[in-house]
């Protein structure tokens, strides 16, 4: 288990080396990852979830108490992260909406997938699908408004409403992802050629934000955010899980793919989009970075703790 676990993690790793090195030896400068990042988040990741949302099969994954199991726990850890910064490390408000999001959002994707797929077989990932369809919508949603409230500085909920609703429209994501709703509630044919490019931009998504994560880490320390990387990972890899597995087997008695499902994908470290959201405000990014590389390194051991536990 532990090696089908690193064939699936370290390509992770060597992405992320990559950028690392590349960055250590100068062979890029520093504006260069900062570009990398913005195409990134500007357009390949948005390409990938407007394809992703658009092709899903709604109707066939959907069960409310799969997705109440996951999001209740993840809003429960974000809350949490957003408590732990202020009382513990004396975080701004804005710095800690910033690190609960990095305990709010798993990496469902990039290893979710693939260990779930591993674990317990290509059929087995319906579930996974129907937490993936709006877990950026709603990570992001839940991320914007918290940190545009924490930002208000004094002014009215009218202005404060405005301010949340102007940064969602603005967000590249958010729109894609409504855009890819709108395109799959609709059937709404799209040009082929216009599929195959966004086909191509997102396939540089997720590489492109990991060699460019690899090349801004080296710009912070992991010993200066030790405790709050380790706080972070605590509640993503543990309390995440722990929680979703509570409620999709004892409260709410899904089957059990469902529960493997969201476990799984609950146990995931934090995702790039982490490190993204913290980019998009400029607010706590050494210590969320640290916190992807820390609790993607433990979750090699997290990830098979649950797996066992799951069956």
């Amino acid at each position: 288990m532990i090696f089908t676990l690193l064939q699936v993690v370290m390509p992770v790793f060597l992405v992320i080396g990559g950028g690392f090195l590349a960055a250590r030896f100068t062979i890029l400068s520093r504006e260069s990852f900062d570009a990398v990042m913005r195409f990134v988040q500007q357009i390949a990741i948005p390409s990938l979830l407007f394809r992703a949302v658009s092709t899903l099969d709604l109707a066939a994954v959907f069960d409310w108490r799969l997705l109440a199991s996951f999001y209740i726990a993840a809003t429960t850890s974000f809350v949490l992260g957003i408590i732990g910064a202020r009382l513990f490390f004396a975080r701004r408000p804005g710095e800690a909406v910033a690190i609960g999001f990095a305990a709010l959002f798993s990496n469902s994707v990039l290893l979710g997938l693939p260990i779930m797929e591993r674990a317990f077989g290509a059929d087995a990932l319906a579930p996974n699908f129907a937490i993936i369809a709006i877990h950026a919508p709603f990570c992001y949603l839940l991320g914007i408004s918290v940190m545009e409230v924490s930002r208000a500085d004094g002014r009215g909920a009218v202005q404060t409403l405005s301010a949340i609703g102007n940064a969602i429209i603005r967000n590249a994501i958010t729109v894609a992802l409504a855009l890819g709703l709108a395109v799959n509630l609709t059937g709404l044919p799209l040009w082929a050629p216009i599929t195959e490019a966004l086909d191509m931009l997102a396939r540089a998504a997720l590489p492109g934000a990991l060699f460019a994560l690899g090349g801004i880490l080296i710009r912070y320390k992991l010993s200066a955010n030790l405790a709050e990387a380790g706080m972070i990972t605590a509640l993503s890899l543990v309390l995440h899980p722990a929680l979703a597995y509570l409620l999709a087997g004892p409260v709410f008695d899904l089957p059990i793919g469902y529960i493997r499902s969201a476990v799984v994908t609950a146990a995931m470290a934090p995702g790039i989009n982490a490190f993204i959201f913290a980019s998009m405000y400029d607010r706590a990014k050494d210590t969320v970075a640290s916190g992807v590389l820390l609790a993607t390194g433990v979750s090699i051991l997290s990830a098979s703790a649950w797996l066992w536990l799951i069956g």
